[in-house]
């Protein structure tokens, strides 16, 4: 049995999503025919076709009308899936209005255009989830502003944090993100050049003598709702690299919340969980951080994707050979992933399950040595830096034979009364984590 659709069956991070949706092959189809439709209608606004023939072909441009897979299998011959589209839609379309149908245009001009149309789509989806993730975190950071639990530095307990901290910075690279893609949502351009991107065919066409090739650039802006470039840009991919890099760093924003949930989320550490972990085939007691998986998987896909787009920014001529055709498959798996990441990550901050409780217990595991920073501090004000370094030195060495850090201190006679409790107490020592917080959610 032979089967063509991909229904993502290896994709569960994206399977589902709205983006999913708008990436699909039939939405790039209808793209595709909704930029056609649209250079009719631009060239009706512009005096250079009969609007009945706009009308004609808006109301063929239907991809419910066409064969998917046949164009798929067709496109082989010239290379892309334009060539035998426009043939479906003349033959679609009455005779009257076959004329007006790709008038003037090339194949690149109307996949480009198609793909801006995706991405201002998917786009659209993706910033309504990182809104919802942007605004769980927030309520994360001021809810648990004060929560104290050991700050980790290559692995290792460090000195104490708040979680309303670490919520507040995984909330500032979401909105990172967000400003980014709005910067590139807000400038995908259309993209209509005509054969080697001078516009020359249309003005032919027209037969007046008039240069129509701006004017209709910019009622087809108008009529996809793109930006109207100031040139062609067939082999000027400053609007796919600009693209590329805002997912990239979106998905990479995304991975630093997943993966600081993954290892909160740990047997043993236990100080977060999601709100309903995922089963196992073989282990009945498993609640995996699926949510938090799926996020990672993503990041850590996304910049090869991302890299290929900007390696065929290097294209050559008027048209290029290869690299623009390189670009098709990695921007929309780039899309996917970045869209089904932000829609994982809206489920998982709406979700997270935070253990207060667990934070404490841990910040007690080293038994006092998460606080030797301050010991250190509070030590080398009275003693000098190097004598206090040589007594919490020797107090490590005790207490790695099983004695608290305070206990021992305590019982060195030089140290008397030069510690006093309130030092060792980690809920004391967080610094300014809770002004850090408080300036970070001023951000709107």
């Amino acid at each position: 049995m032979t089967y063509y659709s991909d229904t993502g069956l290896l994709a569960p991070g994206r399977a589902g999503s709205p983006a999913e949706s708008a990436t699909s092959d039939a939405a790039f189809l209808q793209a595709m025919l909704d930029a056609e439709a649209a250079l009719t209608r631009a060239q009706a606004a512009c005096g250079q076709a009969p609007r009945e023939a706009a009308l004609a072909v808006a109301e063929a441009a239907d991809a419910i009308r066409f064969n998917i897979r046949d164009l798929a299998l067709r496109a082989r011959s010239g290379g892309n899936p334009v060539i035998p589209l426009v043939a479906d839609l003349t033959a679609a379309v009455p005779k009257y209005a076959a004329d007006y149908v790709h008038r003037g245009a090339t194949s690149q001009d109307i996949l480009d255009t198609a793909a801006m149309l995706i991405a201002s789509r998917t786009l659209t989806c993706v910033l309504d989830d990182l809104e919802r993730t942007c605004h769980a975190l927030e309520r994360m950071a001021r809810e648990h502003r004060d929560t104290v639990l050991p700050g980790r530095t290559l692995t290792q307990h460090a000195v104490p944090t708040t979680f309303g901290l670490k919520a507040a910075g995984w909330r500032s690279m979401a909105l990172d993100a967000r400003d980014r893609l709005m910067v590139v949502h807000e400038s995908l351009p259309a993209q209509l050049g005509g054969a080697a991107g001078t516009l020359a065919a249309f003005s032919a066409w027209a037969d007046t003598g008039e240069d129509i090739g701006p004017r209709l650039l910019a009622a087809f802006a108008r009529e996809t709702e793109l930006r109207e470039p100031s040139t062609p840009w067939h082999t000027l991919r400053t609007p796919v690299a600009d693209l590329a890099g805002a997912l990239a760093f979106t998905a990479g924003a995304l991975g630093k919340l997943a993966v600081d949930v993954l290892t909160l989320s740990r047997t043993e550490v236990g100080e977060v969980s999601e709100r309903s972990g995922g089963g196992s085939s073989a282990m009945p007691h498993k609640a995996n951080p699926v949510r938090a998986t799926l996020i990672a998987a993503a990041s850590r896909r996304a910049p090869a994707l991302a890299c290929v787009l900007y390696g065929s920014m290097a294209a050559e001529d008027e048209r290029p050979a290869g690299a623009w055709h390189a670009e098709w498959e990695p921007l929309r798996e780039l899309l996917r992933l970045v869209g089904g990441a932000a829609r994982d990550a809206a489920e998982l901050t709406e979700g997270l399950r935070i253990h207060p409780c667990r934070m404490r217990e841990n910040l007690d595991v080293t038994e006092g040595l998460i606080v030797s920073e301050r010991l250190a501090a509070a030590l080398g004000v009275r003693l000098g830096r190097a004598r206090a370094k040589e007594l919490l030195a020797a107090a490590g060495v005790a207490r790695a034979q099983g004695e608290a850090l305070m206990d021992v201190l305590g019982d060195v006679p030089a140290l008397a009364d030069l510690v006093p409790d309130r030092l060792g107490d980690p809920l004391r020592y967080s610094g300014s984590a809770g002004t850090l917080t408080d300036r970070a959610l001023e951000r709107r």
